[in-house]
């Protein structure tokens, strides 16, 4: 355990970082924590859970008397550009990585690691929120918030600790989830991302292959695929029949129900305000590990997932207080967006289907992967693209905001490029009608347009 240290971080801004930053204070020591700027909800989080935190980047900014100093990925690694980075390697028996932290926080529990190329955060987040509405005090991490609930870390009592896995690497360049002993893991899709890291599908499936082969003879894989020979159990989830544990009998709606089925064998029904097939998907995985391990019963089951409310930034509503529906989903890659795109026009098919996307990852950016702007969009009926960001376009074949969009006008005639969230909102008065929807992806903030756009809707179009 680490307890009565003084811990710092570079780079806590982000959601995961800045939970186990809390975590770490729950558990008696003392932390503190720079980045280059800080926005919301992180900064009102951290404030309140009383972490002192600085901004910019200074050597200043790391109390002498640090034990533990725990650099991020994304906290401008060089020296050159990173004085506080420059500083912290002057102790380098100090410095951890992120997952070095948790794998260290994790030791001796027995860890359930969700792992894959999407759906990830909402199933870590799903499987922590059934065992603990079940009553047991487990510890779990995800890099997501939650809706609903106050926390995305905790160490809990219990033995076990749910973790999201990450693949994406350290500042060491190790993967992150290599550093996790796992008991059980639930394996979502694989899908090539992050190009700028893996340039090839093969590169990308490796430490997978890896990571699958840490789980121990007695533990359990409950993975979205089919699978080579594998020292654990290995069972299969997914939508159709010809996987054990598959959905039918689904009704989309407002809230959504289906039966859950284990071979030709109804189990239980659920019902759930999740959005689109791929959250079917992720109840039916969570559900398939936490039965065969008979972690709680079905029933415990059914209750937790009908209160389950999702997680900020996944087709989360941003007002309930205009008549159109502004949703937020996570677009960092073109599985992710796809299935936020599909979700929107299956629960709404009749409304007109406004995107605002920004291409903020290294794979929307990269110039080898403009053909996934050939049929992504199919279902808008409006696309407004903001141009992509700056920080790292020298680490890949990195396309302009001109080739994308010239792009995206192959195949959809109404798509625009926007410079700032003004410009945005101005073609969105034009564009806008009472009962439309508009569909936010991103893995940024949209120049800040998340923020401002559901007050322009109540404004604009009250309910």
């Amino acid at each position: 355990m680490i307890k009565n240290k003084k811990i710092h971080f570079i780079g806590i801004c982000g959601a995961g970082a800045s939970a186990v930053a809390v975590m770490l204070k729950d558990e008696g020591n003392i932390v503190t924590g720079s980045d280059q700027g800080f926005y919301e909800p992180t900064a009102s989080f951290l404030k309140k859970n009383g972490i002192a935190i600085q901004t910019p980047y200074k050597e200043e900014n790391i109390p002498k008397d640090a034990d533990i100093i725990v650099i991020g990925r994304h906290s401008k690694l060089d020296k050159k550009e990173n004085e506080e980075v420059k500083e912290a390697l002057k102790t380098p028996e100090k410095i951890k990585s992120f997952p070095e932290i948790l794998r260290e926080l994790t030791e001796g529990r027995e860890n359930i690691v969700v792992a894959g190329s999407s759906g990830k955060s909402t199933c870590a987040a799903l499987l922590a929120w059934c065992l603990k509405e079940s009553g047991r005090d487990i510890g779990y991490f995800f890099g997501a918030v939650p809706t609903g609930w106050t926390e995305n870390a905790k160490m809990g009592t219990d033995k076990i600790f749910v973790l999201e896995g990450d693949e994406y690497p350290d500042y060491k360049n190790k993967p992150k989830f290599l550093y996790f002993h796992p008991a059980s893991v639930l394996m979502t899709s694989i899908e090539h991302d992050h190009v700028n890291i893996f340039p090839t599908l093969e590169s990308y499936i490796q430490p997978f292959r890896e990571f699958v082969e840490k789980i121990p003879a007695r533990g359990l894989l409950v993975l979205n695929s089919k699978i080579k020979e594998v020292n654990a159990k290995a069972v299969t989830y997914g939508m159709g029949k010809d996987a054990p544990w598959h959905a039918e009998n689904i009704k989309y709606g407002k809230t959504t129900s289906f039966d859950l089925y284990k071979n030709s064998k109804k189990i239980i029904d659920f019902s759930t305000t999740l959005l689109g097939k791929h959250n079917i998907e992720n109840i039916v995985g969570v559900s398939a590990l936490i039965l065969e391990k008979n972690l709680i019963t079905p029933l415990q089951l059914q209750k937790a997932v009908a209160t389950f409310k999702g997680l900020k930034r996944r087709l989360d509503l941003k007002t309930d207080k205009s008549s159109v529906l502004i949703y937020e989903g996570f677009g960092s890659s073109y599985s992710k967006a796809k299935t936020a795109i599909e979700a929107m026009k299956l629960h709404f098919p009749d409304k007109k289907l406004i995107i605002i996307f920004e291409p903020h990852t290294f794979s929307w950016r990269n110039r080898d992967n403009l053909r996934w702007y050939d049929d992504i969009f199919a279902a808008a009926d409006e696309v407004l693209i903001f141009a992509p960001p700056e920080h790292g376009k020298d680490t890949h074949n990195q396309a302009g905001a001109d080739e994308i969009v010239a792009r995206v006008k192959k195949t959809k005639k109404n798509a625009q490029s926007i410079e700032s969230k003004e410009v945005a909102q101005v073609i969105l008065e034009k564009i806008t009608q009472p009962d439309d929807m508009i569909l936010l992806l991103t893995s940024g903030d949209l120049g800040g347009l998340i923020e401002t756009l559901p007050a322009w809707a109540e404004q604009r179009f009250p309910k």
